[in-house]
């Protein structure tokens, strides 16, 4: 007994259970992780995309199709222009509705992987599609008031696990380039990056796609060591290109501006392709095209736009069209736009962009250390070659951000899908903990011990943030202003399901209140009358704290368009009036909230028959 117990315990330390040892510890780090994040620091969504993309998953689930209730006056804009294009062979039923907007309207923001990742995991059952926010369940409220929507939570618990594959994924790549002490170490700093895992509860597709690009990391070390090795065999080379271009297509699929990555990652294959470089980069270049033309037709035909509304990002932020101002514009003037519009937008956020985002985006450490290792030399051939494709996405997605961003990034910066930096964030980590490793072996300990704390003394400064968020004040599950999830859900559920209400946050009204909603016009007299009148009858006007909080002087007061919404919520709020012609004359005030109506709806009675 006492032999068996000790060739046990041998294994254990030494033999094949060693690795199970740690596998299991990594396993429950990652749990506690992720049970103390969310205790500590959970948070509902409060970005418009996540939002988005959450009701218009489940609109696939529940058999709708590809359609939004989330309805942004231009893209009724761009749906109009294109039906007015093929009137002839629309029915009388389509000619009817141009804009889309009583039947289903078709999605033409989204590309169409984390959708429908989403789709598939309600459909299963592992995301509820829609729940009560004013239960009194614990855990989802606290003391009789609401504290978490469960759907959000559990997004983000799945984007929290697609996190740990991520660092499964570090953790691999930091041992083929480097080995397995690098790895363990640059594996362990993820986990303790808070950046990530405020991106994995904010329930952006940002997990999903920085796994993709891991991916598609692995794929190209394969491909540059099959294509170098003398015994290599055509058909894995262009196995692994053909893999490459179906990552790379994919990921466009998942956010548009990951198909920046083309440029870089095609370079890198005809550069490092050895002998079959051209039909590597064909093959790739080929199976990318293969993967995204399809969804580019679709945009093509419904709209007549490649990317839908998204197509125009890069005029957002410009002086033709300043914050929301595109995507509430009915009537937007696209036809006098001039390119030396977006140089300027490039050059300006790209000040910002390497100023801020890029220096910060892992805390200025780890990040020195990478910056370090990109310049030092290595004797590894796939390091060296590696650091050229690393350069080229690092510049790449410089300009793409730059030229990408929105007022997206305004309302909610650093972690929105318009920030393509944090993609590089784990090869940062890898890179950065290399360089750390080469200098802890220069330097000589008198004891052992000082080199585990000079270990552990890095691994707190890195992770010094993540540290933090489990120290008091604990952080506010809700986020309010502007949203409030059972405010939303008791205001949509005075409306019926085809009726239209207008709203400053209309994708929390579409995603919490699961009722159509159209972006507040650019004014409230033109475009609200043209939808109103001419599209489809507005019932009801709801404003959260996002647009009653807009600042009085520059956004309510000032002379134009925008003006009219500060006549009117100023009227309502002060004088308890409305404009003569106004349709909608009823209102009820919430927290900090406004909502407008054509009859008393919260009494619940039918108005009167006339």
């Amino acid at each position: 007994m006492t032999i068996w117990l000790q060739n046990f315990v041998h294994k254990i330390e030494l033999g094949a259970g060693a690795g199970y040892m740690r596998i299991m510890a990594g396993v429950l780090v990652g749990l506690f992780l992720v049970v103390g994040y969310n205790l500590r620091s959970y948070r509902n969504f409060s970005t418009q995309e996540a939002m988005d993309q959450a009701q218009l998953a489940r609109n696939i689930a529940e058999g709708r199709g590809y359609t939004t209730k989330f309805i942004r006056p231009f893209s009724m804009f761009l749906m109009q222009r294109a039906n007015r294009e093929r009137l002839d062979s629309l029915t009388a039923e389509q000619r009817g509705d141009l804009c889309v907007v009583k039947a289903g309207h078709p999605d033409l923001a989204n590309p169409p992987v984390y959708p429908l990742v989403l789709a598939g995991l309600m459909k299963a059952g592992l995301i509820p599609k829609e729940a009560d926010a004013a239960t009194r369940h614990k855990f989802w409220s606290s003391g009789n008031v609401f504290m978490r929507f469960p759907p959000d939570f559990f997004i983000s618990l799945w984007n929290q696990l697609a996190l740990l594959g991520v660092v499964v994924q570090v953790f691999f790549i930091a041992r083929r380039l480097f080995d397995t002490t690098v790895a363990v170490l640059a594996a362990l700093l993820l986990m303790g990056t808070e950046l990530m895992w405020r991106f994995s509860v904010s329930g952006l597709s940002t997990m999903l796609l920085i796994a993709m690009f891991l991916g598609l990391v692995q794929l190209a070390l394969r491909f540059e060591a099959a294509a170098a090795a003398p015994e290599a065999k055509q058909r894995t080379v262009l196995g692994l290109a053909l893999g490459i271009g179906l990552l790379l297509g994919v990921g466009m699929l998942t956010r548009y501006g990951y198909g920046a990555l083309a440029l870089p990652v095609l370079a890198f294959v005809a550069a490092f392709g050895g002998r079959w470089r051209i039909p590597a980069v064909l093959t790739a270049l080929a199976a990318f095209v293969l993967v995204v033309a399809p969804w580019i037709a679709r945009n093509v035909a419904l709209c007549g736009a490649p990317f839908g509304v998204s197509s125009y990002a890069i005029y957002e932020g410009t002086a033709y069209f300043q914050g929301d101002s595109l995507q509430r514009a009915l009537e937007p003037g696209l036809n006098n736009l001039r390119l030396t519009a977006i140089w300027w937008k490039v050059f300006g956020n790209l000040r910002n962009t390497v100023s801020s985002d890029l220096l910060t985006m892992t805390g200025g450490l780890i990040f020195a250390f990478f910056v370090t290792g990109m310049i030092i030399p290595f004797r590894n051939q796939s390091i060296s070659r590696m650091r050229h494709l690393i350069v080229g996405t690092l510049l790449t997605l410089l300009v793409a951000q730059a030229a990408g961003r929105t007022y997206l990034s305004d309302e909610s910066p650093v972690v929105n899908t318009e920030n393509l930096l944090v993609l590089l964030v784990p090869l940062v980590i890898i890179f950065g903990t290399a360089l750390f490793r080469i200098l802890l072996d220069q330097w000589v300990f008198p004891i052992p011990a000082l080199r585990v704390a000079a270990i552990v003394l890095f691994g707190i400064t890195v992770s010094l943030s993540m540290i933090l968020t489990f120290l008091p004040p604990r952080t506010n599950p809700v986020s309010f202003p502007p949203y409030h999830p059972p405010s939303i859900q008791a205001v949509s559920g005075w409306m019926n399901e085809s009726e239209l209400t207008m709203s400053d946050i209309p994708w929390a009204v579409a995603w919490y209140g699961n009722r159509q909603s159209v972006m507040l016009t650019s004014d409230a007299r033109e475009h609200f009358y043209a939808i109103n009148d001419f599209i489809k009858p507005v019932s009801a006007l709801y404003l959260s704290p996002r647009a009653l909080d807009a600042k009085f002087l520059t956004q309510w007061s000032r002379s134009g368009a925008e003006a009219t919404w500060g006549e009117i919520v100023i009227m309502s709020l002060s004088k308890e009036e409305l404009p003569p012609r106004f349709p909608l004359r009823k209102s009820f005030r919430l927290q900090d909230q406004l909502f407008l109506t054509n009859w008393e709806r919260w009494p619940k009675k039918e108005p009167d028959a006339e």
